[in-house]
């Protein structure tokens, strides 16, 4: 029993140390379970993980795929406004000094500017100087308009930011235009011109026109007091600046204060492009007697003004005109137009851009002004022009300025170019002589009924009254000369030339004493009218030359669609070589880059040059030329030896010798002409071509 006990005593230890055993190994298993299982889910991560790895991967490289224009131009964007913060931080962080260094550190010295150079030598303010600006510099701002204009009152509209030209263009557009009918403010809308030096010191911010010259003239004690810029509406006509605002009126006032309270010091007068045109209205008006002039006398000029010193003057108008009032184009427009054609052409956010330029610039009068003056008998006729073999070089000498727009070459080395013709239809027709030229006359041509009188009303130009008889009788006459651009457009555009005709004229007197020229239509041309009584006054003709000028254009039809301008020049005509004469449908002479030297220097050159029926008085005359030479680096800004047409009036040259003829000198103390052009010889050519072929001795006055 004991034994059985002792067994069964033994037996349940052993059932004990099973049952050990079988939970420990229960235990290992749960811990080799759990081991498993982690092991399990790590792998399981992994896995997943991986997955998730590769998944992202494909999925960017589909998002990289996936990158479109507007992300890269979201990163464009945000780069360069990173950049100009940054650079921003730096100009202000930076010493005022710094830029000046760094300019110095390229370039080299500086020079001196004009008025800080004759500062040093001892010059002083002495004669007062009246500002005249041109067309489009002087700043317009609105005194009264519509309901699309509120919030505008006395903001610029012309001039500044053109903030409103983005905002709201067509309404814009509604109150920069001037009555189709009466050439003065449509209902309701009042825009006049800014006053004071701020009204054209910068045309837009960045963008100098007279800030550079006065600034200059500051440097030698010139103030507020005997400085004066004679602001006006460059859109008017110049008879209605002083029959709306009395313009012409505050300038004589203005100037006689001026005289008045420096001791009797006469003025000195320095208008620039279209304003050249404008003063010259001033000096006719101004002597004649009331109510159509200002009542001043025959010696008024004589008595207030010793000099006047026109900078870029269109005597005798440009070429550019033509093509701006015939199509609302100029060389750079064309080349615009040709390169994105749904920009200009097309109706674009509803906005029709080129007729709505062409509807407005076509109310503004003051831009018939600039029609080309003297018709054949300056501007050449269809076989011949003053400037025949003229050369188109665009090769560079070793001064950086433009060889070949200052000299004459051999008529065979440029083509043959016949400058004469302002209006070619075609290419081909240029380069004609006129007897194989077959032409239909347009001037009794029916025009015929155009359906888009009806369709274009909000965008109407006069084109819109003109069928397709009447577009293909312009066509089809070829080519137009300085004559013949006259008929062009009183047929093209009859309600715009007739308020011009009222205003400007265009010929050359046979006699000035004729009556008939005391009218204020040819006050403005000087082929039509008489230098003042005033044998002590000079006048400079200061210009830029050595720079492509447009002269004459080759045209085709524009794309037919019922609202577009018809016309349109060809961009695809080219001469034979890069330096020819004809670029992109521009035949270009020497100028300014605006006004040929035909027109700025001829009167200078010999209509006015001693005493001519245009000068009876003999008031000496200078030209003035200044080869253009562009910046060197862009660090030079718009450069200081620039003769392009609004450049140039921060050219050092022309600042200095406005700034010595104010402090007294004469026009012979700072070197009488200066001359760089063949102006001379086309003045010989001319008159050798008009007697030779006309036999009038009449016009040999010129």
């Amino acid at each position: 029993m004991a034994i059985m006990r002792r067994r069964k005593g033994g037996g349940g230890k052993r059932s004990e140390n099973s049952e050990q055993q079988s939970e420990e190994n229960k235990e290992k298993k749960g811990k080799e379970s759990e081991e498993n299982s982690k092991s399990g889910s790590a792998n399981l991560n992994v896995n997943l993980n991986l997955n998730l790895h590769s998944g992202s991967g494909s999925a960017a490289k589909k998002s990289r795929k996936r990158w479109s224009c507007v992300d890269g131009c979201c990163w464009f964007i945000g780069c360069i406004c990173s950049m100009w913060w940054f650079l921003l931080f730096l100009y202000n962080a930076m010493p005022a000094s710094f830029p000046q260094y760094v300019t110095e550190a390229i370039t080299g010295p500086l020079p001196d500017p004009p008025g800080v150079k004759l500062a040093k030598d001892g010059l002083k303010a002495k004669h007062p100087v009246v500002f005249v600006p041109g067309i489009v510099t002087g700043g317009l701002e609105l005194w009264e308009g519509h309901a699309c204009a509120e919030g505008l009152f006395r903001k610029r509209l012309w001039g500044g930011t053109f903030g409103e030209v983005y905002k709201r263009p067509l309404c814009w557009v509604e109150h920069m235009s001037l009555d189709n009918e009466t050439g003065l403010d449509p209902p309701g809308i009042k825009i006049r011109p800014v006053s004071g030096l701020v009204a054209a010191d910068y045309f837009a911010p960045g963008y100098f026109v007279w800030a550079v010259l006065i600034a200059n003239l500051a440097g030698i004690g010139y103030e507020d007091k005997n400085m004066y810029m004679a602001a006006y509406d460059w859109r008017l006509s110049f008879q209605n600046t002083e029959v709306r605002d009395q313009t012409l009126s505050r300038i004589k006032s203005n100037i006689e204060l001026m005289v008045a309270t420096s001791g009797g010091k006469k003025v000195v007068v320095v208008p620039h492009s279209m304003g050249v045109l404008y003063f010259l209205h001033f000096m006719k008006w101004v002597e004649a007697p009331k109510p159509m002039g200002g009542g001043g006398g025959p010696n008024w000029c004589a008595d207030h003004i010793k000099a006047v010193m026109n900078i870029g003057g269109p005597f005798l108008g440009v070429p550019k005109a033509v093509s701006g009032l015939f199509s609302a184009e100029a060389k750079d427009i064309a080349i615009a137009r040709a390169i994105a054609p749904g920009v200009l052409d097309r109706d674009v956010f509803g906005f029709q851009t080129l007729q709505h330029v062409m509807r407005m610039t076509r109310t503004w009068d003051s831009t018939m002004s600039m029609i080309p003056k003297g018709g054949d008998t300056i501007w050449g006729g269809l076989d011949w022009s003053p400037e025949e073999g003229h050369g188109c070089s665009s090769k560079k000498n070793s001064n950086g300025q433009i060889a070949g727009y200052n000299r004459t070459e051999d008529l065979a080395n440029s083509g043959g170019v016949k400058y004469g013709r302002i209006i070619s239809f075609g290419k081909d027709v240029a380069d004609l002589h006129s007897s194989v030229i077959e032409s239909v006359d347009f001037r009794d041509a029916l025009k015929g009924n155009n359906l888009a009188n009806i369709t274009c009303r909000d965008v109407w130009t006069e084109y819109h009254d003109m069928g397709i008889g009447g577009i293909k009788a312009v066509a089809d006459y070829k080519v137009y000369t300085a004559d013949s651009i006259l008929d062009l457009l009183h047929f093209v555009a009859p309600k715009m030339m007739k308020r011009g005709g009222a205003h400007f004229s265009y010929g050359i007197a046979d006699d000035l004493s004729d009556k008939k020229y005391d009218h204020f239509k040819y006050w403005s041309n000087p082929l039509e009218t008489t230098l003042p009584n005033a044998p002590d006054m000079e006048i400079f003709s200061m210009y830029g030359v050595g720079i492509p000028t447009e002269r004459a254009y080759v045209y085709k039809f524009s794309n037919a669609a019922e609202c577009f301008i018809p016309f349109q020049i060809d961009t695809s005509a080219d001469g034979a070589d890069e330096d020819h004469c004809l670029q992109g449908g521009v035949y270009s002479v020497d100028g300014d880059e605006t006004v040929p030297v035909l027109s700025a220097g001829f009167m200078s050159a010999k209509a006015w040059r001693g005493k001519t029926r245009f000068n009876p008085s003999g008031i000496r005359t200078f030209i003035r030329e200044y080869n253009h030479a562009p910046p060197a680096t862009l660090l030079e800004g718009r450069g200081t030896q620039s003769g392009a047409h609004v450049d140039i009036m921060g050219n050092f040259a022309l600042i200095e010798d406005i700034i010595r003829v104010a402090a007294g000198a004469t026009g012979e103390e700072i070197g009488g002409d200066k001359v760089h052009s063949d102006i001379f010889k086309w003045f010989t050519r001319l008159l050798n071509e008009r007697l030779g072929s006309v036999g009038n001795p009449q016009h040999s006055g010129l």
